[in-house]
């Protein structure tokens, strides 16, 4: 039972043609004579992770609902500033 060992460049053109060439696995393994499963493994370790990108974003998300939150604070209290300024004007023009 001997395991081959493929070259970086080999594993490179072979996720080549699965990602930017548009050829399935299947396909690929069987014109190479890789095993399928190696070169699903090979692809995932070139492909990045969503799972940084997503919190990323969902710390963008968080500090926009902060400083959205602090803005809404600031308009109610410039709002109420200003109901109690028209009430005082109403109350002093009659």
């Amino acid at each position: 039972m001997s395991t081959q060992r493929f070259t970086p460049e080999f594993k490179e053109e072979a996720v080549q043609q699965v990602t930017e060439r548009g050829y399935s696995v299947a396909e690929v393994s069987a014109r190479l004579g890789v095993s399928s499963h190696s070169l699903y493994k090979w692809v995932k370790a070139v492909t990045p992770d969503n799972s940084e990108k997503q919190a990323a974003e969902l710390i963008e998300a968080k500090s926009e609902i902060l400083r959205l939150k602090a803005q809404l604070r600031r308009t109610e209290e410039e709002r109420d500033i200003l109901k109690k300024a028209a009430r005082y004007f109403a109350r002093e023009s009659e």
